[in-house]
C-alpha cells in the first residue's frame, strides 16, 4: 500500500498520485523525489564521497564481506521474502549483490540524496529507485524485507525511523541492519562521516523492539579484526588537518586479499552459530510483531 506523505491517506493505485488530495511525488533526474526539500539541507552524509565510494566499494574487503554476511543473513533467516526496500541504499553496492544473489526478488532502493541514486543506476538493472526520507516513508504493509546497511547512525531520529520500517513492513515482515559499535571506538572517521552514534548492542536491542520487532539473530563482525581496528582508531584520535576519512579503505592488495580471508574465516563462525560479544559492527536481523 501507498502513503501519500502529504495527507498520509493510504492507496492501492498503481499511479503515484494520492486520490485524496491529489498529490503526486515530483521527478527529479528522472525518480521518484518524495522530500526534495531535504537535498540542500539534510546533514546526515556528505554526498561528495558517492564517486570515490563506487570505485572503492567493488574491490574493498570490508564492503565486500559485509555484502557476504547480507545475503547469509537473508538466505539463512528470510528466505521467502518476495520484495525487499533498502533504506539509504548509497551508490547500490548492496542491492548489486542481492540482485546477484536473488535472481527472482523485487528489489528497491531509496536514497535522500539523488547523486547516490546516480551511481546506483549505473549498477544496477531491475531495482526500482527514488528519492525519500526515512522519517516519511511512503508506503504502508507493503515490503516483506527492509534493510539499512550503515545507515540508522547518521540519523539523530532512529527510533522513529525504525518505528517507519515497522509501518512499511507486511505483517511478520524482515528486518535486517548494520551499524558501527562501541561508542569507545569513536574517531575523526566517525565526525568526517557525520556519525550520530556508535551503537551499543543492548542499546540496540531494546529500540528495535521497542518499535515492534522481536529480535532473531544479533551479532558483531569485524570481530577478529578488532584489534587492529583498535589501533587505526585511537591513532586517529588526534584531529588532523586535511583528514581524509575513506584512507583508511586505501590498502595494499596484499594486506586486503589477506583482510577478506580473516572476515571469510569469521563468517563461517557466524554461520556456524558463534554470536560475537564485541566488534567493529552490529549485525541485527528482527521480525515484525
Amino acid at each position: 500500500m501507498k502513503k501519500c506523505t502529504q495527507c498520509t491517506y493510504i492507496f492501492d493505485n498503481l499511479e503515484w498520485k494520492c486520490p485524496n488530495c491529489q498529490y503526486s511525488p515530483s521527478l527529479i533526474n528522472g525518480y521518484l523525489s518524495f522530500a526534495p526539500e531535504l537535498i540542500k539541507n539534510v546533514k546526515s552524509y556528505d554526498p561528495i564521497f558517492f564517486a570515490r565510494l563506487a570505485k572503492l566499494e567493488a574491490k574493498n574487503f570490508w564492503f565486500r564481506s559485509r555484502n557476504r554476511l547480507i545475503i547469509w543473513g537473508i538466505n539463512n533467516y528470510f528466505p521467502n521474502i518476495k520484495n525487499f526496500l533498502e533504506i539509504g541504499c548509497g551508490t547500490g553496492f548492496v542491492l548489486y549483490g542481492l540482485e546477484q544473489s536473488f535472481p527472482e526478488l523485487q528489489l528497491s532502493g531509496s536514497e535522500i540524496f539523488p547523486q547516490g541514486l546516480e551511481f546506483a543506476s549505473q549498477r544496477l538493472n531491475r531495482t526500482q529507485l527514488f528519492q525519500m526520507d526515512a522519517l516519511h516513508i511512503p508506503f504502508q504493509d507493503e515490503f516483506d524485507g527492509i534493510g539499512a546497511f550503515d545507515v540508522l547512525e547518521h540519523l539523530q531520529e532512529d527510533y522513529l525511523v525504525l518505528r517507519q520500517m515497522h509501518q512499511a513492513l507486511k505483517p511478520q515482515g524482515s528486518l535486517i541492519l548494520t551499524m558501527p559499535q562501541h561508542p569507545w571506538l569513536w574517531s575523526q572517521a566517525d565526525d568526517h562521516a557525520c556519525h550520530v552514534r556508535r551503537y551499543q548492542s543492548q542499546d540496540l536491542k531494546r529500540k528495535v523492539q521497542e518499535a515492534g520487532f522481536k529480535v532473531v539473530k544479533m551479532t558483531s563482525f569485524i570481530s577478529l579484526l578488532l584489534p587492529l581496528m583498535i589501533f587505526s582508531r585511537f591513532s586517529q584520535r588526534q584531529e588532523k588537518e586535511n583528514y581524509d576519512p575513506l584512507n583508511e579503505f586505501k590498502i595494499s592488495s596484499w594486506l586486503n586479499v589477506t583482510l577478506e580471508h580473516v572476515l571469510s574465516i569469521e563468517r563461517k563462525m557466524i554461520q556456524s552459530g558463534v554470536s560475537f560479544p564485541w566488534g567493529g559492527s552490529l549485525l541485527l536481523l528482527a521480525k515484525k510483531i
